[in-house]
Parts: C-alpha cells; sequence; structure tokens
C-alpha cells in the first residue's frame, strides 16, 4: 500500500468517526420519534420551494466558479460548466479518503486542457474563498438582529468593512489574476448564500415554525462554515451539533433545529445525486469516457 493510498483511507475512517460520534452527540439530545412527528407534519410545498431555491444557489454557483476559470483563460460553456459542477458535487459524496469533488475537477480538467494544477487549485480555493466571505457577511448582519449575543452592533460592521477591504487589497496585488469583476464575483457569491437562506426560511415555514426566525438562521450560516471544515462525510453530523448546542443557548425547539439541518442536507445530497448520470452516461457531459477514481494521482 502506498503512502498516498494509506493517508486517502485514514482520512476517510477519520471522517467516519468524526460523522459516527457527532451524531451520537446530537441523538442523545432529541428523540427520533418527535423528530417523525415533527417532521411528518410539515408543508410539502415550502420543502420543495426550499428544493428550488437551493438547486438555483448551485446553478449560481457553478457560475461563479466559472468565472474564476476565464482568469486563467479557461472558457467552458455554462452548461459543460454546470453538469461538470453536479459531477464534482457527487463525488464529493462518492468518492474515497481526501480526493473529493474539487480533486477530481482539478485532475479532469488539467488532463483535458493541459492547465496547470496549481492554477485550477487556486481557482477553487478563491471560489471557495468568495463564498465564505458571503457567508461571514450575512452572518454578520444577522448578528445585529439578535440581541441576546450582546455584541455591538458596530463590531460586525467594522469587521465586515475592513475585512473586505483587506481580502480585495491582497487578491489584487497578489492573485490579480482572480481580483478581475471582483464585485461581480462576490455579488453571485451573496446571491449563492441568500437563495441558501431562502431555502432555510422555506424549511422554517414547511415545518409549520411562525416565531423567531434570526437564531435558526445564523445557527444555518454557523453550520454552513463549520461543514466547510472537512472534518466528517459532507458536514453531516458537525452541522447538527452546531443546531443542538446552538438551540440550547438560544432556547429553540431542538427538534426543529435538527431537522433544519437534515433536510438541508438531503436537499443538498439529492442535487448531487444527479451528477452520478455523468458517470454512467459520459457522452451526455461530452466526454467519451470519465477517469475512475482508481485513475487519478494528485501529485503528477
Amino acid at each position: 500500500m502506498t503512502k498516498q493510498k494509506f493517508w486517502s483511507i485514514s482520512k476517510l475512517i477519520l471522517k467516519l468517526a468524526v460523522t459516527a460520534f457527532a451524531l451520537y452527540l446530537v441523538f442523545t439530545k432529541v428523540s427520533l420519534s418527535d423528530l417523525k412527528e415533527v417532521f411528518t407534519q410539515s408543508n410539502p410545498l415550502f420543502l420543495l420551494l426550499g428544493f428550488t431555491s437551493f438547486f438555483i444557489s448551485i446553478a449560481i454557483s457553478a457560475w461563479r466558479l466559472n468565472t474564476f476559470f476565464k482568469g486563467i483563460d479557461l472558457y467552458l460553456s455554462e452548461t459543460y460548466n454546470f453538469k461538470l459542477y453536479l459531477l464534482g458535487m457527487f463525488y464529493n459524496i462518492s468518492l474515497p479518503g481526501g480526493i473529493g469533488g474539487d480533486g477530481y475537477k482539478i485532475y479532469f480538467l488539467r488532463k483535458k486542457f493541459q492547465i496547470k494544477g496549481r492554477k485550477l487549485l487556486s481557482c477553487i480555493f478563491f471560489d471557495r474563498l468568495s463564498g465564505m466571505w458571503a457567508l461571514c457577511l450575512i452572518t454578520a448582519a444577522l448578528v445585529i438582529f439578535i440581541p441576546k449575543l450582546n455584541i455591538p452592533n458596530w463590531a460586525p460592521i467594522f469587521c465586515v468593512i475592513v475585512g473586505s477591504i483587506a481580502y480585495y487589497f491582497v487578491m489584487k496585488r497578489f492573485f490579480s489574476d482572480y481580483a478581475s469583476q471582483f464585485i461581480f464575483k462576490h455579488f453571485k457569491a451573496l446571491g449563492v448564500q441568500s437563495l441558501q437562506v431562502i431555502c432555510a426560511i422555506c424549511i422554517l415555514y414547511g415545518l409549520d415554525f411562525e416565531g423567531k426566525f434570526s437564531p435558526y438562521l445564523l445557527l444555518f450560516l454557523l453550520s454552513q462554515i463549520i461543514a466547510v471544515i472537512p472534518l466528517s462525510i459532507g458536514g453531516l453530523g458537525a452541522r447538527e451539533v452546531v443546531f443542538i448546542y446552538g438551540s440550547d443557548y438560544f432556547n429553540l425547539d431542538p427538534h426543529r433545529a435538527v431537522l433544519i439541518s437534515l433536510i438541508s442536507y438531503f436537499i443538498s445530497a439529492i442535487i448531487s445525486l444527479m451528477g452520478s448520470y455523468f458517470t454512467f452516461h459520459p457522452k451526455a457531459l461530452g466526454e467519451e469516457k470519465l477517469p475512475g477514481a482508481s485513475d487519478i494521482d494528485l501529485e503528477e
């Protein structure tokens, strides 16, 4: 067994262990029967609207990534790029170890277009960073509407302004390829995160909630930030832990809180599974054959 394969298997085992432990913590706090009762009383129309909102956010996210690709002179049609994005999402939940959908896209595009992997990695990194910027901005805005946190209103506003200015100038100075159309790219990032917040609102309406939304939405955004850390399988378990302990702090219904996280996870998983179509029908992507996970060598 090679060192790389051993490391990939070890990371997979660690992720499975963290996911299992996190879910164990969650389900010691909530009752499965109560979760089922809340879910069976949900309104499917609002859940469908939540799914639609999330799907549109994915489409915009793919569009945003393609804008970064253009910064390194990689020009993909929006349709081709969206299909590849869905394929990457599928591989995020199906490939072993540390390869993931991003690693697959880097490998695939590097082979097909003879572009340096370092450039492709930078594109994906700054694409993710723009998404994190938007998450932090919306989170800071929500903090203002939650007096329980006892955070002065000026603090999140100051952090967002200073952080955004510093972020722009660092990108402009050291990574000028990605600084073009900065406002346009980050407007897309705000659109993505805003639509996912709308998805969470739809889920709350679907669960027949009529109270104050801001604490639930803050936990939703914080769980999205936690999910970026690759310590569990697709963020499953880690996000629910945020909701379960956050619900204690804000005195929220823990069953509704956990359901928001689980439903949003399954919406994402269903959309990700759409990408599996291209593994069985590569011609739909415009390819004769797709490389399998065993073909990938990220150190080439």
